[in-house]
């Protein structure tokens, strides 16, 4: 039997209102200019949405363009971008940016996978992010949530990202390329985790093969969730349990990246 995805990105778009909106939708709510989604979404590889979005409003309230760009220094750079993961990297990839630009498509960020790939830092996933959010074009990222989630309900059977977008390419709808990966990155991180999904309150559980998974426990009604001691959040509560509480209790603040 195969699986529905017409009915599983219904109930996904249902429910996503609901969940925190991953990096991709934020830069595209906040921006369309494809030089600055280019760089937020080479800073938000392997980093935490709350430190991307930290890091581009401080590199965008010094860059505007890659003119302005490209008169930081790599030193400069890193001390703007930290704490993302591989700032370092991150900061020689912006530095050459500016140059690769100028050298090979006139200065302007180029429209096609296959022709942004050749600038310094950007692979596959932050192409596909640029051609769908910048420019509105059919493409399909694929991250590790896309390639796990697609892989667990039986949609592909690939071993690779890679592999995963080509399959995407030749048998999803057209339709969901633009909305696939918000949808089931917002889904990986609220419900669909890589250990011990919430299989409980899936909103897909009756439709879902839950190839190779092991579901949580689903939580006693009306019992504490403690976080492990050994845990950051847990050693940090352990330690301060008012400012625990506090940094629990008080909304966190509204991501920006401009």
């Amino acid at each position: 039997m195969s699986f529905p995805i017409d009915e599983a990105v219904a109930r996904l778009r249902k429910e996503a209102a609901s969940w925190q909106a991953p990096i991709v939708d934020l830069i595209a709510a906040q921006t369309e200019d494809p030089f600055k989604v280019l760089a937020a979404t080479i800073l938000s590889a392997r980093t935490k949405d709350e430190v991307t979005a930290a890091a581009a409003r401080r590199l965008f309230a010094r860059v505007e363009n890659a003119e302005a760009l490209a008169r930081l220094s790599v030193a400069e750079l890193e001390q703007l971008i930290y704490p993302v993961g591989f700032f370092r990297s991150k900061a020689k990839y912006l530095a050459e940016l500016p140059t690769a630009l100028a050298r090979d498509f006139g200065g302007k960020v180029p429209e096609t996978v296959e022709e942004l790939i050749r600038l310094p830092g950007v692979g596959r996933k932050t192409a596909n992010l640029v051609v769908a959010v910048a420019f509105k074009k059919p493409a399909i990222c694929v991250d590790t949530h896309v390639h796990r989630i697609m892989n667990l309900w039986g949609y592909v059977e690939t071993e690779t990202p890679l592999d995963t977008e080509m399959a995407l390419r030749a048998k999803l709808p057209e339709q969901y390329w633009l909305e696939i990966n918000s949808l089931l990155v917002a889904f990986g991180q609220a419900l669909c985790k890589p250990r011990f999904p919430h299989c409980d309150g899936c909103p897909l559980a009756d439709i879902c093969p839950r190839l190779s998974v092991t579901p949580r426990k689903p939580p006693v009604a009306g019992a504490v969730q403690k976080a492990p001691f050994g845990s950051a959040q847990g050693a940090f509560a352990h330690k301060c349990p008012e400012r625990s509480r506090r940094a629990v209790s008080e909304p966190a603040e509204e991501l920006s990246l401009l």
